[in-house]
């Protein structure tokens, strides 16, 4: 390998005058090979291994529980559109595979699309690859209705990279979160095709059900059970409370996943998984966290307090919130972005409470949107470094004040 990454070195220093192309070569060098070049193990210098790629790889590696968990309940939602394999493991490769060619190419446009920007981006001011689109190219994904245009995630994808990203100076410097801009822009821009009960079914017809043996006719398309409705348990909620809720969806098929919405966010098991790994490995803040899982709870109780109407959705009980929606996955991969969330400890606390109070805020308050992370994120996004500014000037008036005293 030492010898391979040696041949590599000395073609790449050899293309270093045709910008474009070293910067390919650079990106997917530096990809597979540690840079030989670090800090001097003298002085006060900090020696880490953990650098800004490998800190990519591993929040990618802890979506895996998501992305493998969507592929799955793709197809499983869709043949349950047309009354087929109901049992939650039957035909269980057809599923799986049909949810992963559903998948794919939303996956592939999401990094053709942010990936060439990054790379024309990248070549253009003469630096090395940035590795932030590692993340936000896994998470557009996992953050879309199945059955979404892929033209949209293009045009969504490159005016979050561009206007939300590149324009603000890349990887570190943007201030607000690039996946949850792109979702953003497809919901003011193509509301139905986001936010409708359907579009978390998925219709398209492929050619496994050639591949495992089943006719066209057999796959039902053209009997589709009168009535069917792709609805969300929260678009549920919002027009009937919890008792709509139940009448459609358990509260084990919603806690491990069993029920159409976005790609990752459904199996909770999967989302904490995925933040306990993050946690474990120091990526994420367990304090943006918690406190979000306590303001959640403290607005939700409130909100309970107050109600009147039992099937309202103000009256859904605070802690099923936690089981409805994208919560968990919005708490553990979205709020506790490094670059956009609040830097300071205390700061943390308080971005993450609020996140949980506004969110529940626009979810239970707006009837045009039953949700609310996506919004309440990025709210809070814009003033995380007003938060961070206020904790860092309490701290040193408190030690001017004990200096002096």
């Amino acid at each position: 390998m030492s010898k391979l990454a040696k041949k590599l070195e000395e073609y790449g220093k050899s293309i270093k005058d045709k910008k474009v192309l070293h910067t390919v070569f650079d990106g997917f060098f530096t990809f597979l090979f540690a840079p030989k070049s670090v800090t001097s193990g003298q002085g006060v210098h900090i020696r880490d291994g953990m650098d800004l790629k490998r800190t990519m790889v591993h929040v990618v590696l802890a979506l895996q529980f998501c992305l493998l968990f969507g592929m799955y309940n793709i197809g499983h939602q869709h043949y349950a559109a047309f009354g087929m394999y109901p049992g939650v493991f039957d035909a269980f490769f057809t599923k799986f595979f049909y949810g992963l060619f559903q998948l794919l190419p939303i996956i592939v446009v999401a990094h053709v699309v942010g990936l060439g920007i990054e790379f024309f981006f990248a070549a253009k001011k003469g630096h090395a690859i940035e590795e932030g689109f590692l993340v936000t190219g896994m998470l557009i994904p996992l953050i879309m209705p199945p059955a979404i245009p892929l033209w949209m995630v293009a045009v969504a994808t490159a005016f979050a990279v561009i206007l939300g990203k590149e324009a603000f100076g890349g990887t570190g410097m943007n201030i607000l979160n690039i996946a949850l801009l792109t979702r953003v822009f497809i919901f003011f821009a193509y509301p139905t095709d986001i936010s409708g009960d359907v579009c978390w079914v998925s219709y398209d017809y492929n050619l496994l059900h050639d591949i495992f043996g089943l006719s066209t006719a057999s796959a039902g398309f053209a009997n589709v059970v009168d009535g069917f409705s792709g609805a969300t348990p929260l678009a549920l909620a919002a027009k009937g409370g919890w008792e709509a809720v139940v009448a459609n969806f358990s509260v084990s098929d919603m806690f491990w996943g069993w029920i159409p919405g976005s790609v990752g966010e459904m199996s909770k098991p999967a989302v904490l998984l995925g933040a306990g790994m993050l946690i474990a490995m120091g990526v994420a803040s367990w304090r943006i966290m918690l406190s979000m899982v306590l303001g959640a709870a403290f607005m939700g109780a409130i909100l309970n307090a107050f109600a009147t109407d039992p099937t309202s959705f103000i009256a859904v009980p605070f802690y099923y919130h936690f089981v409805m929606g994208s919560f968990f996955f919005a708490m553990a991969f979205m709020a506790t972005d490094p670059v956009t969330a609040s830097q300071t400890n205390t700061g943390k606390l308080i971005y993450g409470f609020m996140i949980g109070v506004i969110g529940i805020i626009v979810r239970v308050l707006n009837p045009a949107y039953p949700e609310g992370w996506m919004l309440a994120i990025l709210f809070m996004n814009v003033f995380a470094p007003l938060i961070d500014h206020y904790i860092y000037q309490a701290n040193i008036k408190r030690r001017l004040a004990r200096n002096h005293g």
